[in-house]
């Protein structure tokens, strides 16, 4: 076994999460290593949708131009569509008081995007390795991780760190072989996750269609390219129903709209399946290790949260672990851990309730349909909505009773939502 040159932190994911931690840390003078089992450019099951907060993290990081020279296409806000046929449209504006860093999103393949953002990191002194599978950590009698045993290149090597960052997505390694992986969430589903080119009509907007439970979500990524994923619920027993091809083709098919939309489309690819999600750590510390991204926290897809928690998590993660290296104690340096998930939590807790509030929604179609015939009528309502979506208002404007009460009332003749936020 051969021995890798001890860094302060050893971070082991290269998606937006791992890059995006590393890059704020090399930015204050840490020493970073960061490995991942694949190759980049490699591809991602995801909707591939970047919040307009996201491109505030983008620009910090040096990476937002460079993802627009890439052909990021640009969203304009969100479209549900019922099977009743009620549309909810949102947009990315400035509403109640707030207003994002842009005013739209971002749809840019993850092939292109993680590569981009992973080499900012490496430019910012990151010692990046691919190809790297973490083997097992290293973790002492006490509990403690000090590093990880990494094959790389058929060799195996010992790599010792102050601490290991687990950004390694929903099925993280490290939170496994830690213990701190729980998934009891519910509801559970699995996302089938394909592109097509040649789909009509390819706006600005991206699109969701719910039915029983299920949804699909379109997003215009660029290139021709649509990104289309389909969301099922957790299959009793272990098995999909049918192949993913065979079910992603009959939602198409059930649905007019689609099935025109999708008459002269042509898959490229095939349908890579992910989940299931509504998974969550039980903490995102253990003494000398910290999960940040999908490793500690992952709902549901519905609201395109990922990317975007994912970068805005490595910028929290980063200086409460700049400052846990400079500690003098164990004691202190694992402080410093849980004061990072109390941030965390403090910080994303609000948007945790609306998906799960989303997620009931769709697991329950008849309160769902309720829901959207408000905001059907009400544009506001709906800014509202996808403005909490877009992680530019603040999830509590939507969480206020009063505002809830109005969601879900079945008026005749609906008074108009009105708002006057504040910024805090």
């Amino acid at each position: 076994m051969k021995r890798w040159p001890q860094s302060q932190v050893l971070v082991v994911g290269g998606g937006p999460a791992g890059a995006s931690t590393a890059w704020h840390l090399a930015q204050s003078g840490v020493d970073v290593t960061l490995v991942d089992r694949a190759h980049f450019p490699r591809d991602k099951p995801c909707g591939e949708y970047l919040s307009p907060e996201g491109s505030r993290i983008l620009e910090s990081m040096g990476a937002l131009q460079l993802v627009e020279q890439a052909g990021a296409e640009q969203l304009s806000g969100m479209t549900i569509k019922t099977p009743t046929g009620a549309t909810i449209r949102g947009e990315f504006v400035a509403a109640h008081g707030f207003r994002g860093f842009r005013d739209h999103g971002l749809a840019l393949r993850r092939t292109v995007l993680d590569k981009i953002v992973l080499d900012r990191a490496r430019a910012a002194g990151v010692n990046v390795i691919e190809g790297a599978k973490v083997e097992r950590l290293q973790v002492s009698a006490n509990g403690t991780c000090s590093g990880a045993v990494i094959r790389h290149e058929g060799e195996v090597h010992d790599v010792h760190a102050q601490f290991v960052v687990g950004a390694d997505g929903l099925r993280s390694v490290v939170a496994r072989r830690l213990g701190l992986a729980h998934t009891s969430r519910r509801p559970r589903r699995f996302a089938l996750v394909s592109h097509y080119s040649g789909v009509q009509s390819a706006g600005t907007m991206g699109e969701m269609f719910t039915q029983g439970g299920a949804y699909m979500g379109l997003c215009y990524v660029g290139a021709g390219l649509t990104n289309v994923g389909y969301v099922v619920p957790q299959p009793k027993g272990t098995a999909l129903p049918a192949t993913p091809e065979a079910m992603t083709t009959d939602f198409i098919n059930a649905h007019p709209v689609l099935r025109d939309r999708f008459k002269s489309a042509t898959r490229v690819g095939g349908v890579t399946v992910t989940g299931p999600f509504a998974s969550h750590a039980r903490r995102a510390w253990n003494p000398g290790a910290v999960l940040v991204g999908d490793a500690a926290d992952f709902f549901d897809p519905f609201t395109g949260e990922g990317m975007y928690a994912a970068l805005r998590g490595g910028e929290l993660l980063a200086p409460f672990l700049h400052d846990a290296s400079k500690a003098r104690s164990a004691i202190a340096q694992t402080e410093y851990l849980r004061a990072y998930d109390r941030a965390r939590i403090d910080l994303f807790a609000g948007k945790w309730r609306v998906e799960k509030l989303i997620g009931l929604g769709v697991a329950y179609p008849w309160l769902f349909e309720k829901a959207a015939a408000v905001l059907q009528r009400d544009a506001a309502l709906a800014d509202l909505l996808v403005g909490v979506a877009g992680d530019f208002v603040p999830p509590r404007e939507l969480l206020r009773l009063r505002v809830l009460r109005r969601l879900f009332m079945v008026h005749p003749h609906p008074r108009t939502f009105t708002h006057h936020a504040h910024r805090s």
